[in-house]
């Protein structure tokens, strides 16, 4: 008859459960040993007994052997954080894709394209949107035109007084030049009429130099205030 078959729970029995430690830890040591043998492969055991009592096998070494396994954790932690990172990276860009479809799609019916499917409720919804935004953009519109009145008003005010002050020192500079020369051209009259026979004629005459150089009075103020 063949062993029968024994069933893996804790051993209650002390002496016992001690008993099939030993026998089991040389079991597995040596089955390790063998395998690092036969396989020419890296193998290490390390066992803890329930008093804390260490036992452990390295066919390389154990520090050598851990060194390589912590290398090995952390290549693979960090190629599994790579991939959870990948994998949220191509999950946010198909939520991406999927706005910009949206997107696409309302854009389209804004400008009433792509319709069809659309109940009532929807296109009534779409009507209610294009004219809200209509009026958005009528009284934006207004805003603007209203600041360029108020601009060109101010613009207008500012050269009229601009105008203002140039006619009023235009004025009183050619009033000064005006009172400076008449004078002199009435005293050129009175001489024509007491020494010249044809007085009245020579008076004439000087009342149109007289306007002359009135002209040209207002002619050389009107530049100096240009300038």
């Amino acid at each position: 008859m063949g062993r029968g078959k024994i069933e893996i729970k804790r051993i209650e029995n002390a002496n016992s459960r001690q008993v099939t430690f030993s026998k089991r830890r040389s079991g597995l040591l040596k089955k390790a040993q063998e395998l690092s043998i036969l396989c020419d492969a890296e193998v290490a055991v390390i066992i803890f007994s329930n008093t804390g009592k260490l036992f452990e096998f390295s066919s390389a070494g154990m520090n050598k052997t851990l060194s390589r396994y912590n290398k090995n954790l952390d290549a693979s932690e960090a190629a599994v954080v790579e991939y959870k990172t990948e994998k949220q990276d191509l999950k946010e860009v198909d939520v991406l894709k999927d706005e910009i479809a949206r997107l696409q799609v309302k854009q389209s019916r804004l400008v009433g394209k792509d319709l069809t499917g659309l109940s009532l409720k929807e296109l009534q919804h779409l009507e209610q949107q294009l004219t809200e935004g209509l009026l958005s953009v009528k009284e934006k519109k207004e805003q603007l035109l209203m600041e360029q009145l108020e601009q060109s008003q101010v613009r207008e005010q500012r050269a009229l007084l601009e105008n203002e002050t140039l006619r009023r020192q235009f004025i009183g500079k050619g009033s000064s030049q005006r009172q400076k020369a008449t004078p002199m051209i009435r005293r050129a009259k009175w001489a024509c009429c007491d020494h010249f026979p044809y007085g009245l004629l020579f008076s004439l005459l000087i009342e149109m130099v007289e306007v002359r150089t009135e002209m040209s009075i207002l002619h050389r103020v009107y530049f100096s205030v240009l300038v």
